[in-house]
């Protein structure tokens, strides 16, 4: 799953960087997804890999905590760029004609900024929160990776300061991007169903079947990780626990190059095309 997520993510950033046909906005910010997605597998993958091969188990506190930031600040990025996805095809399909004076290059940039600057700073109090708090017990992870309320379950005093920031970051970013997502699509529902033309319908509704399996793939797992660690420790059995917490680093990453390679043309033509000119040229 690693390597396909390497090798489709990076040939998807290549792609989009080299074809012409894929300069629009949809697709940088596609390519923003590709680059988070690589980026926090990378931060989990190889260190569990290490578990598993080479039965190295232990990691330094701090770079636990270096480890954890990552993975949220991340997480939380991937978060705020598929909302920017659902705002974009909000603007595709309401505002057709405005579409590219609307989404310009600067206004890119700068909601990818914002977002990645969100995800990040919300993220820094994270590491201070858990150093600051004494562990007098084995100091075992039943993870394959550091995550926030993995290790502060091991702290032999009050995590209650751990857990209200952990709920608030939740909402701030977690809760606030399904609500745009929600609003974009319902906006976008009722354009579509305005349309007279039902091949209009069904074509306005194929540009937007790949960002929601996209939603899918990464909030189902991320709300049952989330849920399951606050409310639900003791019910679920802690393998499937553990399972579906790396496979919500793993999913994502693995899986929306293809869902995006198979759902959208433009993408099928350009690799279509890229395997052409490799062909012609040998």
């Amino acid at each position: 799953m690693y390597i396909m997520s390497l090798v489709g993510n990076l040939g998807l950033v290549y792609l989009i960087y080299h074809e012409e046909a894929l300069h629009h906005p949809m697709y940088c910010f596609l390519a923003m997804l590709s680059l988070i997605d690589l980026l926090t597998c990378t931060t989990t993958v190889p260190n569990a890999l290490c578990i598993f091969w080479f039965d190295l188990k232990k990691i330094n506190f701090n770079a636990c905590l270096v480890q954890m930031f990552f993975v949220h600040g991340l997480t939380g990025v991937e978060s705020g760029v598929l909302m920017l996805m659902a705002l974009d095809r909000y603007v595709a399909i309401c505002y057709p004609l405005r579409y590219a004076t609307i989404l310009t290059n600067p206004i890119i940039a700068k909601a990818g900024l914002a977002t990645f600057m969100r995800g990040i700073l919300l993220m820094i109090p994270f590491p201070f929160l858990v150093k600051r708090l004494p562990f007098c017990q084995d100091n075992i992870i039943s993870h394959t990776y550091c995550d926030h309320m993995s290790v502060v379950k091991l702290s032999c005093a009050s995590i209650k300061v751990n857990v209200i920031y952990g709920l608030m970051v939740a909402l701030l970013i977690g809760v606030f991007d399904i609500c745009c997502i929600s609003v974009s699509y319902t906006m976008i529902l009722r354009a579509v169903v305005s349309l007279s033309s039902s091949d209009a319908r069904q074509k306005a509704f194929s540009t937007c079947t790949a960002h929601i399996s996209a939603i899918i793939i990464t909030y189902v797992p991320a709300f049952f990780t989330f849920f399951t660690h606050r409310f639900g420790g003791h019910t679920i059995p802690p393998s499937l626990h553990i399972i579906v917490a790396n496979l919500y680093l793993l999913l994502p990453p693995t899986l929306n190059p293809i869902v995006y390679g198979v759902k959208t043309k433009q993408i099928r033509d350009s690799v279509i095309k890229f395997f052409q000119g490799q062909k012609n040229g040998i």
